[in-house]
């Protein structure tokens, strides 16, 4: 499996961010010398999936602490808190972020006493063991969730769950690299994504970059590819998944199970178990994010929707488990008894 470009880099200068919001156009990467910079890209979309939020905002927590200079220790302790506070309100959605944070704050406090050089370097071990660890965990999903792919297969899948989405190879796109690299002569059909279009900017430039057949399609052309044969399963990632399946993906992703459904179509999530919230029973609970009215109202700057109108922009909805057919994880793929079988993933 091959990614001839990068998505985050944490480097002695800071951290180094791929532009997501200009593919597949321009391959801009932006470097970020404050933490403050790098919660603001998280915001403003520069990058974006559940995985690769996380790992950047350790990168930023990273930063923040290897800049400061404050002696007295309370005081370290304040503007460590209030840099995470700053990190956890970019985006409520990805449970990957708040995982990311829950994991510095821990090493954080049990580190602490040892002073804050030691801290800055042991922070900065800690941001980028969670970026070789996911690097690891992509790969393994790709492997373990190949073999639902059979000679042949064509795919459907949302948004984008790739290496963009990561730290590399993807979660859904890690599963079909392999079956690629596999050789079982598959192609994909990557919804557009409205209103990011994620999957007509992201996901078809990294197909197109490993060689790996790729189509575009409106999103509401899904139902209509379905009820022509031409669709063999589904898959998709996930930015928070509850303790009985329920999965938050982006906007459509409903809709597409319950047309897979219909269908007979498996429909298929492929994502980390840093991804499974345990801590909520059911979708009901997942907090969904509500981006500006102009991802809407605009396309590149110029209004497409008259004004005055009004503008409903949820970026996520939630899937039911009964509509999913499995769960590909690094541990192993769920299906059924999903409340029993994700506990056992943790054991």
């Amino acid at each position: 499996m091959s990614n001839n470009f990068y998505t985050i880099a944490y480097t002695d200068e800071g951290v180094s961010l791929l532009d997501q919001r200009l593919l597949p156009d321009e391959e801009v990467y932006h470097l970020y010398k404050s933490f403050e910079d790098v919660a603001k890209a998280i915001k403003d979309m520069v990058v974006r999936g559940a995985p690769a939020i996380g790992i950047t905002a350790a990168f930023g927590i990273s930063l923040a602490m290897e800049k400061c200079s404050i002696i007295e220790q309370e005081k370290v302790d304040d503007f460590f808190n209030r840099v995470l506070h700053i990190f956890a309100s970019t985006r409520p959605t990805a449970v990957n972020l708040f995982w990311a944070i829950d994991r510095m704050k821990r090493v954080y406090e049990q580190n602490k006493h040892l002073g804050l050089e030691h801290i800055k370097i042991i922070l900065k071990n800690e941001a980028l063991k969670i970026y070789e660890e996911d690097v690891l965990v992509c790969k393994k999903i790709g492997e373990t969730g190949s073999s639902l792919i059979k000679e042949g297969f064509r795919i459907l899948t949302h948004c984008n769950a790739g290496a963009l989405a990561t730290s590399k190879y993807g979660t859904a796109l890690s599963v079909i690299r392999h079956a690629h690299m596999e050789g079982k002569n598959i192609k994909v059909f990557a919804d557009e994504t409205r209103p990011y279009l994620q999957g007509a900017r992201l996901t078809a430039w990294e197909l197109h970059k490993d060689n790996i057949p790729v189509t575009v399609i409106c999103d509401n052309m899904a139902g209509y590819l379905m009820s022509k044969g031409e669709i063999d399963c589904i898959i998709v990632g996930a930015d928070r998944i509850a303790a009985n399946g329920d999965t938050a993906n982006k906007i459509g992703t409903y809709s597409l199970a319950v047309l897979a459904n219909y269908h007979k179509i498996p429909f298929y999530v492929a994502a980390p178990i840093s991804t499974i919230d345990i801590k909520i029973s059911g979708g009901s609970q997942i907090p969904i994010e509500f981006r500006p009215d102009e991802e809407i109202t605009h396309f590149r700057g110029k209004r497409i929707v008259c004004d005055g109108v009004s503008v409903f922009n949820p970026s996520f909805d939630v899937t039911p488990s009964d509509l999913i057919t499995a769960i590909i994880t690094e541990k192993g793929v769920v299906t059924t008894n999903y409340e029993e079988n994700i506990k056992k993933l943790f054991l």
